[in-house]
């Protein structure tokens, strides 16, 4: 059997590496280090190194995909595992998903939301997906598309929790913090809207790059791969 001590002790001394990191970005935001949720992306690793992250204190793992999050899950149904699917989520597996998830990061479109209502059998806390710099590259609701889905919102079974979104792939922190400004100052918007199913009053953004600027900007969840498994 394959001695893995030494890399359970490097992901410790990662693990720890990023926990200070965010202390230190809550306390420059004066805000407590408990509002903010460290989901571990682990769609790079298997099963084993997300075992070796959960006995190291960690239970929100974040996955991109639908089969290996099936085949995942299968494999630490015996763990207390709380997934969260930060991909895009093609309709057609979203029967598959929904009963393994706690959050969906990435409710990027109506008809998305329209399958959802239609699958879940239980309430499902999601995040709109916004793509708030426009890019073409990425998916998601624009601000104005977000604000107008949330006006006429009639799902039962969906409760937006908050905005998603990622900021641009640069190293001018103006500009990735512009983002996450911009992120929250929808939200607030939103919130203003008094929509029962959608309180919006959590903002998932914030990756290994930048997460401590999205903390600075009110991120309540933030989204970290590389820094925890690379």
């Amino acid at each position: 059997m394959k001695d893995n001590r030494w890399e359970v002790m490097n992901e410790q001394t990662k693990l720890t590496e990023v926990k200070q990191r965010i202390e230190a970005a809550c306390k420059r935001a004066d805000r407590s280090t408990d509002s903010v949720e460290l989901i571990a992306v682990t769609k790079h690793v298997d099963a084993a190194k997300i075992l070796d992250l959960h006995q190291l204190g960690l239970s929100q793992f974040g996955e991109n995909r639908a089969d290996v999050l099936v085949k995942k899950a299968a494999e630490l149904k015996d763990h207390s595992i709380d997934w969260h699917y930060i991909g895009s989520l093609q309709t057609r597996k979203v029967r598959q998903v929904l009963p393994l998830i706690s959050c969906l990061h990435s409710l990027d479109r109506e008809s998305l939301a329209v399958e959802i209502e239609k699958r879940a059998e239980t309430e499902i806390p999601c995040f709109l997906q916004v793509n708030i710099t426009g890019e073409a590259s990425k998916h998601g609701f624009s601000p104005e598309e977000a604000l107008a889905f949330v006006n006429r919102f009639d799902f039962q079974k969906i409760k937006v929790i908050g905005l998603m979104t990622m900021a641009p792939l640069t190293e001018d922190d103006a500009i990735i913090r512009q983002a996450f400004t911009d992120l929250a100052a929808l939200g607030q918007a939103i919130q203003k809207l008094a929509v029962r199913q959608a309180p919006c009053l959590k903002l998932s953004m914030g990756m290994t790059n930048d997460f401590e600027i999205a903390i600075e900007e009110g991120a309540t969840h933030i989204r970290i791969g590389r820094a925890l498994v690379e």
